[in-house]
């Protein structure tokens, strides 16, 4: 049996890649500040991209991004312009990702919301 921190931490993984793959690069993992976490920070061209990664190895709690709640949005938009201010002041473009993940059977499907808090 895998803890939820080792299925979060595989996800993560899985998401990166999947993130460089489709031409994001990955500047931060894991930042946080006092109102939260963001999973991934990355750059998309000229715009910031701020990730969130659910992934679940079963359906019986829902769908992963179902878990990506309005408050939960609020504290990565919070933290987000923390990072802005200390990082990239300025900066013209950002935008919010949502990674969701289902692995079955060891085989992970990736779902990828662009402009996910709009």
């Amino acid at each position: 049996m895998t803890s939820t921190r080792g299925i979060g931490d595989r996800g993560e993984q899985f998401a990166v890649a999947y993130l460089e793959r489709h031409g994001i690069t990955v500047l931060e993992r894991n930042y946080a500040t006092r109102h939260g976490e963001i999973d991934i920070i990355g750059l998309d061209g000229d715009e910031v991209v701020f990730v969130e990664v659910k992934t679940r190895r079963t359906p019986m709690f829902g769908a992963p991004e179902d878990a990506v709640t309005p408050k939960k949005q609020e504290r990565i938009r919070r933290t987000a312009e923390r990072y802005v201010e200390k990082a990239y002041a300025g900066v013209a473009s950002c935008r919010f990702d949502v990674v969701a993940i289902a692995i079955d059977g060891g085989v992970a499907r990736i779902t990828h919301y662009k402009n996910a808090f709009t």
